[in-house]
């Protein structure tokens, strides 16, 4: 070793990998641009995660055992809800966010299914109304009472049938109001009318096999599915045509997960030929080939994808994983950046994603992640460090709040409404939420009007000729009524 470069200086072990190096070299110093381009400047780069205290879990919860790769868990700024074992049925808790500690055995559930429960959702629209799907073939729309349940609810607003199979997945639409989708393993997607019970749009014949993921985009006029023949397709629900679709997006046999990004690309996770887990990016104006695919480790947990659009920040959770790992996602090459891991000890069976509006913005807290033990609910919180207190406009841009852009009817009539954004800066105060009311159409009184609208000359002539007839029947009944009346009168004569 050169005399200039003594035991412990930055390029001693640089100089043992490569011999023919300067010895005065000096990563740091020589190299300073080279040494930009490795470690790339991100606020999230210092993200941390940190599980809360005992006190602070939902403990003795019998989370669900069903074998379905949905995240079993869905929050929003009142309640967490918890898919949980149930027997003769389906059930799930519904509990304050303020309910920690041990959740009694006898504590009231949401029990209206015959079949387990494999997915629910809270609408974006209504704090107090949450969906679920399940193995018995149906979804049901529920109301939560404002302060949580007292006892058990068993009787749903609304019971939606269509499926032939059981329904693995649910999801509201981002603005419009009372529009949800559901996917089952018929291969069939509906789309319903929640306000009025009725499936509007039914998607057949798109999808050859079982349908793993499905999910809008940012103001709800496509949706991207991932499915069991490897083919990831976009979708316009209201023209029911694919728009874009790209086949053996990953090759490996496991699920596939698919998600819209704010600017429209589509993010997956699956599996390599070699069962290595993947994630890729693509654009689905040219899906021939992907803008960026990554492989990351040999697990083989399916990932779970959590998306914050105000951030770009993409959260992985692999069922059966002990962590977390996070990903920004951006213009420059490669895209998808790398940025830290969360590990915690203990598996996780689910997990829960908390809104945007949900959050404490005077903690710095981007994400919070409700985490499903065996029998234990643990919130994870996500934090930027910063040292100053006042509130941070860039960790903050305005974000999607309750209210919905349209109504249902509109969305169905072909317009789009962006979501409507509120600023977070004096943190989110809940409104007052209304009931979901639902006004079933009455199906005989559209026939009717179906078959006025039809009517013709000779028609009115059959029904003119029909409702004689009726009269004549309905007069000789009568005459009938009154012989056997004078009969039985004659017949009480004689028995006295």
């Amino acid at each position: 070793m050169s005399a200039e470069c003594q035991p412990g200086c930055v390029s001693e072990g640089w100089g043992r990998r490569f011999p023919n190096l300067n010895p005065n070299f000096s990563p740091l110093v020589h190299y300073p641009d080279m040494f930009r381009r490795v470690v790339r400047a991100s606020k999230f780069r210092h993200v941390f995660g940190q599980a809360l205290k005992n006190d602070q879990c939902y403990d003795d919860i019998r989370v669900s055992r069903v074998t379905w790769d949905s995240s079993f868990c869905a929050v929003n700024p009142k309640f967490v809800a918890i898919i949980i074992e149930a027997s003769g049925g389906g059930a799930f808790l519904v509990l304050p966010l303020n309910k920690s500690g041990r959740i009694d055995k006898a504590y009231p559930t949401v029990c209206g299914h015959t079949g387990p429960v494999l997915d629910i959702d809270w609408c974006p629209h209504n704090d107090q109304v949450i969906a679920s799907g399940s193995e018995d073939c149906t979804v049901m729309v529920w109301q939560i009472p404002e302060n949580g349940l007292v006892t058990g609810l068993s009787e749903p607003v609304v019971v939606l049938e269509g499926h032939s199979k059981r329904v693995g997945i649910i999801t509201w639409h981002p603005t419009a109001r009372n529009v949800l989708l559901s996917a089952g393993c018929d291969n069939l997607i509906i789309i319903w009318n929640v306000g009025t019970g009725e499936a509007m749009i039914q998607l057949e014949d798109m999808h050859p096999d079982v349908i793993f993921s499905a999910c809008w985009n940012r103001n709800g006029s496509l949706i991207c599915t991932a499915c069991k023949d490897k083919t990831i397709r976009v979708i316009d629900p209201r023209k029911e045509e694919i728009v874009g679709e790209k086949e053996k997006a990953h090759e490996g046999a496991r699920p596939m997960r698919a998600i819209f990004l704010s600017d429209g690309n589509v993010f997956t996770t699956g599996f390599s030929r070699m069962s290595e887990r993947q994630l890729a990016l693509w654009n689905p104006q040219a899906m021939d080939e992907a803008i960026s695919v990554h492989e990351m480790d040999t697990s083989n947990g399916v990932l779970l994808p959590f998306y914050d659009p105000d951030t770009n920040v993409v959260y992985l959770c692999g069922k059966g994983d002990s962590s977390i790992r996070y990903f920004e996602i951006t213009d420059e090459a490669p895209f998808v950046h790398y940025l830290n891991t969360f590990t915690t000890k203990e598996p996780q069976r689910g997990m829960g994603y908390m809104p945007k509006r949900g959050l404490d913005v005077n903690k710095c807290e981007i994400a919070r992640f409700y985490k499903l033990h065996e029998r234990k609910c643990e919130p994870i919180i996500m934090t930027v460090p910063r040292k100053s207190d006042l509130f941070q406009d860039d960790l903050y841009p305005d974000t999607a709040g309750p209210d919905c852009a349209i109504e249902a009817e509109d969305w169905f009539e072909g317009k789009n409404g962006e979501p409507i954004l509120i600023s977070l800066k004096n943190g989110y105060v809940p409104g007052k939420n209304r009931d979901l009311k639902v006004v079933k159409k009455n199906i005989l009184d559209n026939k009717l009007s179906k078959n006025t609208e039809k009517r013709g000359p000779k028609n009115e002539a059959k029904l003119d000729e029909v409702l004689k007839e009726i009269k004549s029947l309905k007069d000789l009944v009568s005459s009938q009524e009154k012989r056997i009346i004078q009969l039985e009168e004659q017949m009480s004569k004689i028995a006295i």
